[in-house]
């Protein structure tokens, strides 16, 4: 076999190498799931936001929710038996505050009970679909967060502060304009929080929380924690299945040239200490 033959060869399997890894990890991923389900008796519906191996010309693609994932899990939740309980899995920044409400809103309304299930975070749009669900299943150091609106890249909340602080006369309209949409999204997300609690919350206490949570209180990425969550009376659990870590441990991130992780995993550390 000539030099240009392997080379060839060498190429074709270097090309289709990532394809044959995604298509291992996407049958991995799918025994799992229907393991976890015979188990749980429940439906699993994964929203997971953590950048693969494969993405355009080989640079990492952040992504967030958007409609389409909506569509994704509006379905999912659809082709369910309204009797199953579902455990959906978030893992996410936020994202688009319509397609995050759209799935908040059909998990709420779903007969059968919602858990939803963080291994690590659920931001913003992914709080607000959490505040749906009957139970949050939390790791101990997972997080949640604040659900207030951003303009661009301001918090709505800062910029009606902003503006407040100012003679309005020498506000530039584009400012005031802001300002009016940061007023009526404030309004909007905080209206629909409280929608989202009033079925497991006293009216007094599912206002409380909706103006906690969407009025800017913390930073946009202030950590909640379990702890934290738990004190302001949200269902936490920290009773965190292990099948869930193992689902998301084939969500791999992108191959780096230097990993910036490193550790040895606690079965190599036993045999160590045996002296294997």
């Amino acid at each position: 076999m000539d030099f240009a033959t392997l080379f060839w060869l060498f190429f074709l399997f270097s090309a289709l190498q990532p394809v044959l890894h995604q298509r291992m990890l996407e049958a991995s991923r799918t025994r799992l799931i229907s393991r976890i389900e015979a188990k749980r008796g429940s439906r699993v519906i994964l929203l997971v936001h953590r950048q693969e191996s494969m993405s355009l010309l080989g640079f990492p693609v952040v992504r967030y929710i958007d409609v389409d994932d909506s569509e994704e899990v509006i379905r999912a939740i659809h082709l369910t038996d309204p009797e199953i309980p579902i455990d959906l899995v978030l893992h996410t920044p936020g994202g688009l505050v319509l397609a995050a409400l759209q799935i908040a809103r059909a998990i709420s309304r779903h007969k059968g009970r919602v858990r939803v299930i963080v291994p690590h975070y659920a931001m913003s749009g992914g709080t607000l679909i959490a505040l749906a669900a009957d139970e949050i299943i939390l790791c101990e150091h997972a997080v949640l967060g604040p659900v207030d609106p951003q303009l661009g890249q301001f918090a709505a909340a800062s910029i009606l502060q902003a503006v407040a602080q100012k003679d309005v006369n020498r506000v530039d309209d584009q400012t005031l304009i802001l300002a009016d949409q940061s007023k009526k999204a404030i309004r909007q997300v905080r209206d629909a929080v409280n929608e989202l609690l009033l079925p497991k919350f006293s009216k007094d206490k599912a206002e409380e929380l909706a103006e906690l949570l969407s009025t800017g209180t913390w930073t946009h990425d202030y950590p909640i924690t379990a702890d934290e969550a738990k004190r302001m009376g949200l269902p936490v659990s920290t009773e965190m299945p292990g099948e869930f870590l193992q689902l998301m441990n084939l969500y791999p991130q992108p191959v780096r040239r230097m990993p910036s992780v490193v550790y040895l995993p606690e079965r190599r550390i036993q045999e160590a200490r045996e002296g294997k």
